[in-house]
Parts: structure tokens; C-alpha cells; sequence
């Protein structure tokens, strides 16, 4: 295998068949993964100013992509999804794997008292991914092929008061991730949720980290495995997933009282 740059993952290589597109090519776990992918395979990375993406696409082709194409991508531009999925599949052939990679944390404070950004964030985070899903879902269904991978969170499991507007956003993806896998089921299409926890990174940077945090090398490691492995869900890390059920059982008059 190639060496990559520093500070990019070299590790499980998940088998794949057909090009590897990341929407959210500036995405840390994104990129991470898409290194695990790369290996014989051409890799679209749809981001915003995708002409800056020098960085991103030498990583990728020192870990062995055969090509590295840059797609302009404006998640929240929904409209522009179909046309978008459209171009990329005419450039470069079937999409084998799609990554959704996007996302905004946003500011719990200001979405409390400005509804325009509370709205800002569910959009991204949940209506956004619901209609590029649906896309990707259509389009690899008429084939009988393809694999989807979206990231959901521990924050969706149970919806806390101290980040509600993102958590819920997460809590819709992950149910409307779920039900998407049912339906495809048997069709040749294959939908791998990844819940992680805290993770330490760009998006969370300034905050103090929660127990069992991850790093984005971390969750990629873990998503390239289960998608080896023909998973329809990961934790991450693992010992998050007793905890999720955990948390139901905490007492409402508690659960509010918690700081994160």
C-alpha cells in the first residue's frame, strides 16, 4: 500500500466496485474514509470551492485513487441534487459508494432565539440529506447496485437540551435512514448508518471533549470495517451502543438537568 500524507489515515481498505463519491469533500471523517477507499478506484470529492482542494485530492491519489474528480456542491441547494448525481455518474460511471459527509453543528443559543438559523441547521443536517438520499436511492435502485453511507449521532439517539436543534435534526436523519434500508432491502442497494459519538475535530473544536470520543481516523476506521463486513450499522466507538439504550432510561426530570 502507498503512503499518504501525515495526518491521513493508512489503514482497512474496504473493498469497492465503482467510483467513490464524498459529498462534503472537506469533511474530515469524509476524507478519512475515502482514503480507505481509494485503492483502485476513481473517488469524486462535491464540496464548496472545490478548486481549493489540492490537499485532499494528493491524499487520495498517494493512496492509490486511480483518479480524483472535484464536483461543486452546495448541500443545501436541493434542487440541484438530481442534476448533480446526474453529471457526476455521466463523468465517471455508476456511483459504487456514496458518502454523505456534510453537516453543521451550528450555535444552540442563537437557534433558541433566531428561528431562521435553527431552520438553517435542520435543513442541512436532515432535509438536505433526506433529498440527496433519495437521489442516490433512485438512481443506484434502477440498477440493482450501489451503497450509501450516512452518518447519524449519539446526539440523535435521545434528543438533549443542551444541543435539541442539532440532536433533532440527527434523530430525523437516523429514522429516515432506517426506513430508506428497509425499503431497499433485496433490491442490491445497501445503507450503512454510522452512530458515533463525540468526536474530536474541526466541527467540535473548543469544546471539551465527552467520554469515549473519537477522532475522525477513528470513525473512518470503523465505517470501512463494517462496510467490509456488509454491516447496516456501526457504533462508534462501541461501547457507545449500550449507552444509547442507557440514556432512554434516565428520568426526564434528570435527562434536562445534563450540560451536554
Amino acid at each position: 500500500m502507498k503512503d499518504t500524507p501525515a495526518g491521513w489515515g493508512e489503514a482497512t481498505r474496504a473493498p469497492t466496485s465503482g467510483p467513490v463519491v464524498i459529498f462534503g469533500g472537506r469533511s474530515e471523517i469524509g476524507l478519512e474514509l475515502a482514503v480507505r477507499l481509494a485503492s483502485g478506484n476513481t473517488v469524486v470529492l462535491a464540496a464548496r470551492r472545490a478548486d481549493d482542494l489540492g490537499e485532499q485530492v494528493a491524499a487520495l491519489k498517494a493512496a492509490g485513487a486511480t483518479a480524483v474528480v472535484v464536483r461543486e456542491f452546495d448541500a443545501d441547494d436541493t434542487a440541484a441534487h438530481p442534476a448533480l448525481v446526474a453529471a457526476i455518474e455521466a463523468e465517471v460511471g455508476p456511483i459504487g459508494t456514496a458518502v454523505l459527509a456534510f453537516g453543521v453543528l451550528g450555535d444552540q443559543r442563537r437557534a433558541e432565539a433566531d428561528p431562521a438559523h435553527a431552520v438553517s441547521v435542520v435543513h442541512t443536517d436532515y432535509v438536505a440529506q433526506v433529498s440527496l438520499l433519495t437521489v442516490l436511492a433512485s438512481t443506484m435502485r434502477a440498477r440493482g447496485s450501489g451503497r450509501l453511507v450516512v452518518f447519524s449521532s449519539i446526539a440523535g439517539a435521545r434528543v438533549r437540551r443542551a444541543n435539541y436543534v442539532y440532536g433533532s435534526a440527527k434523530a430525523g436523519l437516523d429514522g429516515f435512514a432506517s426506513g430508506l434500508a428497509d425499503a431497499l432491502h433485496g433490491t442490491g442497494v445497501h445503507v450503512l448508518i454510522v452512530r458515533p459519538g463525540f468526536v474530536i475535530g474541526h466541527m467540535t473544536e473548543g469544546m471539551e471533549p465527552a467520554p469515549l470520543a473519537s477522532t475522525p481516523g477513528q470513525v473512518a476506521e470503523a465505517t470501512a470495517r463494517a462496510l467490509a463486513r456488509g454491516k447496516g450499522a456501526v457504533w462508534v466507538p462501541a461501547a457507545i451502543r449500550p449507552l444509547i439504550f442507557a440514556t432512554r432510561l434516565v428520568p426526564q426530570a434528570i435527562w434536562r438537568r445534563l450540560p451536554r
